[in-house]
């Protein structure tokens, strides 16, 4: 073929292909596929794991297992169920699959055997289960579950007549912790520790007292012992963020606590050889933030030691290695997800990276992993371009391998925006600051684009290069997007996260703000069109923003805490704060309280601004919203409330509600895009 024939039918050949690509869209989510919770057989041949979607006649997500070889084969649905099913775990020996599976009745424990691929049901229980973990011969599951209690009584009245339309009885609580976001009232309860043979029988009790047993479940060696995590002291409610290692004898109900200190000590894994137990914890010393360490202790509580001193991150999900000479933790280091090795004597190995994937709506940490004997790895990995998927790192492999592309059909048609990550200093002390810009598909340098900061919520979490629906949507209607870590964020190690401790928000505001001008000098941003939005942590991020400055165009303040007094009085987690954010209670720090409220600042104002929230948000109230939409009303700032009907704090929970919150944002900020208004 001629060279210039060629040249042009590679050009055409580029431009039919650019075209079959569409932009990523709101009906896109619905067709999102991503995996969780991976369980690799104990001989490493296969891996059992939940495949996620979302629900577009229900408005939710849902999940089935499935069962894939683990060189990437046979990847195949493990039951012939469509109900929610979750919580797959392998018998020791690798013959059968415990799981879960939701029922018209509620949530059962179900088993597959391997070898028939049969099916039974082995539970008739009256909630759900958590948590379950075979015995090491395989005899037994253990498991926790709520066993109610009666609410208290205060008074008594005369009961209806017959057929009478009286208004329902009152709801009563005497308790400190009474209601959740997402959940609503909690009734009274505590949750209990479980046995059940493992071929089906009768559920016994375990635990008792009025304490939850809950959490991460590990058997003794032999089968006599479970040890677990509870805050069983006498004023539990009020020393919420403490609790114990325990142990309790399976026959006799003997509980023992292992741990005595002020602080969480949680996730409890008993060695191989039975003669350790690896957990989690730190002793409380009060602050903002406080970094989990991994410890080991003989089998008897004695001889407790930190083994991870030298790794500044907080550990999760912790397994033994086979050889019992070292422990498997993931982390999270500079936004970004991680599986490592650390021996007994404390040496850090990092295995894999890019754990994550599994929160779709913006770019949180989360994922799992699991082990085999062997030691192969299998991880729930993700990039900017793709939810998590399965990858396998074996034992002597330097790299991962991803073994499922779970959204091929769909995202090899996207065009979507690319991600690139970013480090400039903070003015305040020269620290380095982490952040992230996803710019509009088929970006054009040459072209002047609307550039919106989204601030990450918590105020304590992590942003990182991993998918996000939202950040997706929003380079898809035009928008450069910086997403930057602040102070405050975590996965930059204790000091860090804690310079928030009272003193939030604070410097964390000057690190954005740096950040806009970092990208300001870039070229990728103009100071004629700069947007803010940001959700929870972000929505006071947001509003301080706007408060201390009038360089925005327009700003959605999305579940803001606006009043931290009347806040903190009024969440579900309302006991959370004093101490651990302000020094004192409300009432006495009143001027501290006000201090570092936004809605301190709501007389500066001059920004159009968005006020959003889920009406049924126990998190951050609509009253904290509505502060703010009043004040700029009555202020005659441009303004407008958008409450969600049926949402919670998570907006984003239900696909419907996602779709709504990033169209109202993207319709409120294109009212103020120069590149729209000049056209």
């Amino acid at each position: 073929m001629h060279k210039s024939l060629f040249l042009l039918f590679l050009a055409l050949s580029f431009q039919f292909s650019s075209a079959q690509k569409k932009e990523f869209s709101y009906l896109d989510i619905f067709d999102l596929q991503y995996a969780s919770d991976p369980q690799i057989s104990p001989n490493g041949e296969w891996v059992v794991y939940r495949r996620m979607g979302f629900d577009i006649m229900k408005d939710g997500s849902r999940g089935n297992l499935w069962l894939i070889r683990s060189d990437g084969s046979q990847n195949q649905k493990l039951t012939a169920s469509e109900s929610n099913e979750s919580s797959p775990r392998w018998s020791p020996s690798g013959d059968r699959i415990a799981f879960t599976s939701s029922t018209g009745e509620g949530s059962e424990i179900y088993m597959y055997w391997v070898g028939t691929g049969k099916v039974a049901k082995l539970t008739q229980l009256p909630f759900g289960p958590s948590s379950l973990t075979w015995s090491p011969d395989g005899n037994q599951l253990a498991f926790s579950m709520n066993v109610p209690q009666a609410p208290p009584v205060i008074a008594k009245i005369p009961s209806k007549p017959k057929g009478a339309k009286w208004q329902k009885a009152p709801r009563i609580t005497d308790r400190l912790y009474h209601e959740a976001d997402g959940r609503g009232y909690i009734a009274p309860g505590f949750n209990h520790i479980f046995t059940i043979p493992a071929n089906g029988g009768a559920a016994r009790q375990i635990t008792s007292g009025d304490w939850h047993h809950r959490g991460t479940l590990s058997w003794a060696k032999d089968g006599s012992k479970i040890y677990f995590s509870a805050n069983r002291v006498e004023d539990w409610e009020y020393r919420f963020r403490n609790s114990e290692i325990y142990s309790v004898d399976v026959e006799t109900g003997n509980i023992v606590a292992l741990t005595d200190r002020n602080g969480p000590d949680s996730n409890p894994q008993v060695s191989p050889d039975g003669k350790f137990i690896a957990y989690a914890g730190y002793e409380d010393k009060v602050q903002a933030h406080q970094t989990y360490k991994l410890h080991v202790m003989n089998i008897d509580g004695s001889a407790q030691r930190v083994i991870s001193e030298d790794l500044d991150r907080s550990v999760s999900n912790i397994q033994w290695n086979e050889k019992g000479d070292g422990i498997y933790v993931s982390y999270d280091d500079k936004g970004n997800g991680k599986v490592g090795l650390i021996s007994l004597k404390g040496k850090i190995t990092k295995l894999a990276d890019n754990l994550g994937g599994t929160s779709l709506g913006r770019p949180y940490s989360g994922g799992s992993y699991s082990v085999s004997n062997k030691g192969t790895i299998v991880f729930t990995q993700t990039r900017p371009n793709y939810p998590a998927d399965l990858a396998i790192l074996g034992p002597k492999a330097k790299n991962a391998e991803r073994i499922t592309n779970l959204n091929k059909a769909l995202l090899s048609y996207r065009n979507l925006g690319k991600v690139e990550e970013v480090w400039y200093k903070s003015s305040v002390d020269g620290r380095d600051i982490q952040g992230w810009i996803v710019y509009p598909p088929n970006y054009d340098a040459n072209k002047k684009y609307p550039f919106m900061v989204e601030n990450h919520g918590g105020p304590i979490a992590n942003y990182g290069d991993r998918f996000s629906i939202e950040m997706q949507l929003y380079a898809a209607a035009g928008y450069v997007v910086f997403y930057p870590n602040p102070r405050g964020s975590t996965s930059y190690g204790e000091e860090f996260a804690n310079l928030l401790y009272n003193n939030y928000p604070g410097e964390d505001y000057n690190d954005v703000m740096d950040g806009v001008d970092h990208c300001i000098e870039k070229g990728v941003a103009h100071e004629d069109q700069l947007f803010v939005t940001g959700g929870s942590a972000g929505g006071i991020m947001s509003a301080w923003m706007i408060g201390k400055n009038n360089r925005f165009e327009a700003a959605v303040v999305a579940k803001p805490v606006m009043n931290w007094i009347s806040k903190t009085l009024t969440a579900d987690n309302y006991f959370y704060y004093a101490e651990n954010r302000y020094p004192g209670q409300p009432w006495e720090n009143f001027e501290g309280y006000w201090k570092f409220s936004p809605i301190s600042l709501v007389g500066n104002v001059q920004t159009p601004t968005m006020v959003m929230v889920g009406m049924n948000d126990l998190r951050t109230p609509p009253s904290e919203a509505k502060q703010l939409y009043h004040a700029l009303k009555l202020r005659k700032i441009e303004t407008v409330l958008v409450e969600i009907p049926g949402a919670s704090h998570g907006i984003a929970n239900k696909p419907s509600n996602l779709m709504t919150k990033v169209a109202h944002t993207i319709a409120w900020f294109d009212k103020y895009r120069t590149d729209i208004k000049n056209e």
